[in-house]
């Protein structure tokens, strides 16, 4: 007796999608490898300094974001294993319940004089923070605009607010001012990286500035970049523009200057505080653990006791700028220690890239969606710590590997 129960074998059974597929569909990553081109998470067997070691080997650094070099600088290293003799290695828990410790208020503290505002608020990573303040501060009938080369996780921020997020062309500010006429009757916030990650440019800060106060927009600076490298006592983008107290809000991260993970965000400290109560990122994440809010404490009072470093950064940064372009190389817009070596084609950029590995360099290679389509490019940054050595064999790299490519006659 047939119960109905039993499939047909000849049916065609009709599956649902597997959303596993477009992961078996993804090759490219593979095909790179096969072919030595694969120039990502390459592993590094020694501290961030300008010579790492890969596969046993010596080389020079120069893509890493520790533009100041204090990543294994003693006091820095110091402070953060006395502070796990004392706190442990984590707190086991978050900010909002059981996870702060005397030293992060510190630290928040020590920020916010630092970085000349009421309070500040640290997360446990950079990409958090943004993810945190946009989320808590946008709601769904405010407008977020900004700028279309800024950092991914002010985009993914803008996500998961509710607010409608509006793009302008890439340090144009008569499109910031399009966008803003459009949108006039409406809450805003402005977000700009101070200083861009890829190109090496820095925002066109007094421009938008006085676009904001025109069109009563808030402002928030994403300093990652800036801390430490900008200003006249590297307090970033607002200090080298004289308008610290122009910018709402600004965000920094630890990881390129103080030496560390995570991040904060720093402003008025009504704004500060209600970041505090509203930012899932905050709330539902780990407290950053003692090690690294002790590291940044130490790397703090390195930078304001120890201006040369930020000198000599600026040396080789214009040294380095000067080298390639009389090389004949397309270094865009950089005006900072991140310049790109603009190759246009992705394949050329990883040939470029493993070639460069080759003559004993390391660098960074940025292909789209992080940089337009067809202006692939190699990164390159540079640290207070390097050396005219250091340098006079990364300018030797270059030449020989951009004439073997055609790049430079």
């Amino acid at each position: 007796m047939d119960s109905g129960l039993v499939q047909d074998p000849s049916v065609a059974v009709n599956k649902s999608p597997d959303i596993f597929e477009k992961c078996l569909k993804f090759t490219k990553a593979k095909e790179l490898i096969s072919c030595g081109l694969y120039p990502y998470f390459r592993v590094i067997e020694s501290a961030q300094d300008p010579e790492v070691i890969i596969s046993g080997r010596k080389m020079i650094m120069v893509g890493s974001n520790n533009y100041l070099g204090l990543t294994n600088h003693p006091k820095v290293k110091e402070a953060a294993i006395e502070a796990v003799k004392k706190y442990g290695s984590g707190c086991a828990g978050s900010r909002f319940l059981n996870g702060t410790l005397d030293i992060h208020v510190a630290l928040e503290a020590k920020l916010a004089r630092f970085m000349r505002k009421d309070a500040a608020l640290i997360f446990s990573t950079g990409f958090q923070v943004n993810l945190g303040v946009i989320s808590a501060l946008i709601g769904k009938d405010d407008i977020i605009i900004i700028d279309k080369m800024d950092h991914a996780s002010i985009i993914d921020g803008c996500r998961l607010s509710y607010g409608e997020v509006k793009k302008f062309r890439h340090n144009d500010m008569a499109d910031l001012k399009r966008v803003l006429e459009e949108n006039k009757n409406k809450g805003k916030l402005i977000i700009v990286d101070g200083v861009f990650s890829m190109e090496g440019d820095i925002a066109k800060l007094p421009d938008i500035v006085e676009l904001a106060k025109k069109y009563d927009a808030r402002l928030m600076v994403d300093d990652a970049h800036g801390i430490g490298v900008l200003g006249k006592t590297g307090r970033g983008t607002a200090e080298h523009f004289g308008l610290e107290d122009e910018v709402d809000l600004i965000m920094g991260t630890y990881s390129k200057s103080l030496a560390s993970i995570g991040g904060f965000i720093s402003g008025d400290s009504d704004i500060v505080h209600y970041i505090k109560h509203f930012a899932r990122a905050l709330i539902f994440s780990a407290s950053p653990p003692p090690a690294s809010v002790a590291a940044v404490s130490a790397a703090l009072d390195i930078i304001e006791n120890e201006p040369e470093r930020r000198a000599r950064l600026w040396k080789n940064t214009n040294r380095m700028l000067k080298g390639l372009r009389e090389l004949g190389f397309e270094t865009g817009p950089s005006e900072t220690p991140i310049i790109p070596v603009i190759v246009g084609d992705n394949e050329l950029a990883f040939k470029m890239a493993m070639m460069m590995q080759e003559e004993g360099v390391f660098a960074n290679v940025a292909v789209s969606p992080a940089v337009p389509n067809g202006k692939a490019l190699i990164r390159t940054s540079y640290m207070a710590t390097h050396t005219d050595e250091h340098l006079d064999i990364v300018l030797s790299a270059f030449e020989k590997t951009g004439r073997a490519l055609g790049l430079i006659e």
